[in-house]
């Protein structure tokens, strides 16, 4: 198996060093490891220095799904593995993705669990991000339950699912797992294999609110092309999001939104 890894990153040199060693300490060794520098103005270009094996690529501040779709784009080998420049993998992770996959040859995507580390310290993960593998679209449809740094995937399954949609800037990852979700399975490895750090001021989740307003974009989209099979489930779920949406709005008194969200809602009744 030939593992391409894909660093996004933007001014993050300092935890950039972090992850980048923890590809370098893995057991069982990527064939290339692609940093798409997404505009940086800190140090970031002076990671060639400290991993003279690494390719940079740097491109015009354009968001995370461009820096990740350009990685896929230049990558050599087939199986694609994604790593946010503010985390950090565990020693074994790619050869537990190597070792399910050989027994699993017909699974082109699998992720791990994950450790959460808040302010220097661990903290247990909520029970609606907890885990699953096969067929899980149902369990993907509320929030996002797949890190992209958990994750390997098979370019064919890129190729047919496409990559991540750059129109969103962010639940871009709960948008590809629910394309991908829809159609293949995924395959879980229940070990905690990556660490996520969080608090940071500069995260996406921190810089954005109500970030259901994201996630009604990626059902709406995805309702368009879902056979019947699946049309009652995306509609459901768009419901709840909706409804919350119009609570938040009317809270904060913003008509617009009120009007749009009510709309919708009548729609879908």
């Amino acid at each position: 198996m030939n593992v391409t890894v894909v660093v996004p990153t933007y001014n993050r040199y300092k935890v950039l060093k972090r992850a980048l060693a923890s590809i370098y300490l893995q057991t069982y060794q990527p064939k290339e490891v692609i940093v798409i520098d997404d505009g940086s103005t800190d140090e970031t270009p002076q990671i060639t220095k400290d991993f003279p094996n690494i390719k940079y690529i740097y491109q015009k501040n354009a968001g995370v799904s461009s820096a990740r779709n350009l990685g896929v784009k230049n990558a050599k080998y087939e199986w694609i593995a994604f790593l946010d420049s503010d985390d950090e993998w565990h020693e074994d992770k790619l050869q537990e993705h190597l070792d399910f996959h050989t027994n699993n040859q017909n699974i082109f995507m699998s992720y791990t669990d994950e450790k959460w580390i808040r302010n220097n310290k661990e903290v247990k993960i909520p029970i609606k991000y907890h885990k699953h593998g096969g067929e899980i679209f149902k369990e993907c449809l509320s929030h996002c339950i797949i890190a992209p740094s958990a994750t390997l995937i098979h370019k064919d399954l890129l190729n047919d699912i496409g990559v991540f949609d750059e129109d969103l800037e962010v639940c871009e990852d709960y948008d590809l797992w629910l394309r991908v979700s829809i159609k293949y399975e995924i395959g879980l490895i229940d070990k905690k294999l990556i660490t996520k750090y969080g608090g940071d001021e500069d995260q996406l989740s921190m810089k954005y609110w109500g970030m259901d307003r994201f996630r009604v974009k990626a059902l709406e989209k995805l309702l368009i092309q879902a056979s019947s099979k699946f049309e009652t489930l995306i509609k459901n779920e768009l419901i709840k999001k909706y409804s919350l949406l119009l609570k938040g709005a009317k809270k904060h008194d913003k008509i617009q939104e009120i009007n749009i969200y009510e709309k919708r809602l009548e729609d879908l009744g």
